[in-house]
């Protein structure tokens, strides 16, 4: 592995360690890591760059390094035809299928080598969540479609761990048997809805520790072999921010990697996330200096400002961000609850034309135009047309137009769906709080808000709500706390937090 001390942070080191990425990603089939790699790409300032050091540091298919890392091409294994085969039909979406060409019927695994390892458990993984999905469908109660797993899971764990255990996953073998491991430490740990409030009034329960710090190592060194694939990182800050319990000791276990700009990113995502937006903003405007062109870093300054409840200077990010990439549609319905919130009419109605003929049906894009009709006052047309099942923001908005429209049960279940997807949303917990409130189910209510300021604890709103909720109770000692605690928020604050309070939880 090179070295990721400071020479990483000159541009045409960064250059050539992007290309490679993209290559290796690529030839994975991992399209998101491909994809964010090729986009910070574009983000270097190369005007420094030399055209003799780029010809010295860009890697080609011809002689990307397989040392610690992936392969980028086929390695020449008895398998290598079969291996080919079985990659194209995992583009093509024919999971069963190329996992059943890769099945080795007894003879030695080793034969695959580090791709065809890596694109078996892929396409055993990626048809196990085809089955979820479809079999989900067919459920109509929400508790029955939560009890619905990937049924190829044991069977992954089963032979990846023999595989590690054999010294045979490469990098992205590695990352792969993390994703499992992830997959079956959430199924254990299980939802934290499940627990009925009345209980304690408990946070989640607690995830099996020797699944999560073997998940937690398998993708540390997955990521200390190649520090590249974005997609490792993205599960590992899932995992240490769903269990602070980890922090320590991944920040031990990646001492080497602290100074590299991968690193820095991995701290940014984790930091917005985590609600930690002055931090993340500190973090963004170090890893600026080597890219400056980056739109994903303008997106997190946006997203930043925008948790911050700074409306005014995450509306100029999202503007200059729009001016640079007009067709890029990722966290855009970010912008379009910014316009909501400061009821805009005019910019979301052009935003919401500009992005229909872009992609009509993408989720983002039915989020915008839910909010146009939302700010309209016209909520029976503001449900997303096509959602991905997985997409956050579409489930929690549409929790709040069926609150508008007092369809509780509606609301519940679309909250439901939100915080399954992630639990640190703080919106929905606290709409799950104002629906059960609603119902006049206080204890319930006191519970989801009681989650949503443990998420927001700077948030006046969230201690108003929990105050109300003490007073409703006869609690008046705990709602006395609550409201001075909101106050004392309230006046850190500034006005974006006024103005805002009455337009929803956009």
């Amino acid at each position: 592995m090179e070295d990721l001390g400071g020479e990483i942070w000159n541009p045409h080191v960064a250059q050539a360690s992007l290309t490679q990425a993209v290559l290796e990603c690529s030839s994975y089939g991992l399209k998101l890591a491909t994809k964010w790699a090729a986009e910070q790409l574009v983000g270097i300032d190369t005007s420094s760059i030399s055209s003799s050091l780029l010809q010295e540091t860009t890697p080609t298919k011809n002689n990307l390094s397989t040392e610690n890392g992936g392969v980028g091409l086929v390695q020449e294994t008895g398998l290598a035809n079969q291996i080919v085969f079985a990659k194209s039909l995992l583009d093509l979406g024919e999971y069963d299928r190329a996992a059943h060409i890769l099945s080795t019927d007894g003879a030695p695994k080793e034969l695959l080598g580090g791709l065809g390892l890596f694109v078996r458990a892929y396409s055993l993984f990626l048809a196990g969540e085809k089955k979820k999905e479809e079999e989900m469908v067919e459920l109509a109660e929400p508790l029955e479609r939560s009890k619905v797993l990937n049924p190829n899971l044991e069977k992954l764990r089963s032979e990846l761990s023999a595989s590690k255990e054999l010294n045979q996953l490469d990098a992205f073998g590695l990352y792969m048997y993390g994703v499992v491991l992830k997959e079956l430490l959430q199924q254990e740990a299980g939802n934290s809805l499940e627990e009925p409030p009345l209980s304690l009034l408990h946070m989640a329960k607690d995830p099996p520790l020797s699944l999560l710090h073997m998940a937690k190592d398998v993708f540390v060194e997955s990521i200390l072999s190649f520090p590249y694939n974005w997609s490792a990182w993205l599960d590992l800050a899932e995992i240490c921010i769903e269990n602070t319990v980890i922090h320590d000791d991944v920040e031990r276990s990646l001492e080497s990697l602290t100074d590299s700009w991968m690193y820095l990113f991995f701290l940014i995502h984790v930091f917005c996330e985590q609600q930690q937006n002055d931090q993340a903003l500190q973090v963004i405007d170090r890893v600026m200096l080597l890219f400056p062109n980056s739109n994903y870093l303008k997106a997190q300054t946006a997203l930043a400002y925008y948790n911050l409840r700074d409306f005014d200077r995450a509306q100029e990010q999202f503007l200059e961000l729009c001016e640079r990439d007009p067709f890029r549609l990722e966290m855009i319905d970010i912008f379009s609850n910014i316009l909501y919130v400061k009821e805009s009419k005019a910019e979301l109605s052009a935003l919401a034309q500009s992005v229909i003929s872009v992609d009509k049906y993408r989720p983002e894009v039915c989020c915008i135009v839910g909010n146009y009709y939302s700010l309209k006052g016209n909520h029976g047309k503001a449900r997303a047309l096509k959602l991905n099942r997985k997409f956050l923001s579409a489930w929690t908005l549409m929790g709040h137009e069926f609150v508008e429209m007092r369809k509780t049960s509606a609301a519940i279940e679309a909250y439901r769906r939100a915080v399954d997807i992630n639990a640190r949303d703080y919106r929905a917990w606290y709409g799950l709080g104002q629906v059960y409130e609603i119902l006049n189910m206080l204890l319930y209510a006191l519970y989801y808000y009681r989650k949503a300021a443990a998420l927001r604890p700077y948030d006046a709103r969230m201690w108003c709500a929990l105050g109300s909720c003490f007073l409703s109770l006869d609690r008046r000692q705990e709602a006395i706390k609550s409201y001075e605690r909101g106050e004392k928020q309230r006046r850190a604050n500034d006005d974006n937090e006024e103005r805002s309070d009455e337009l929803g939880m956009r």
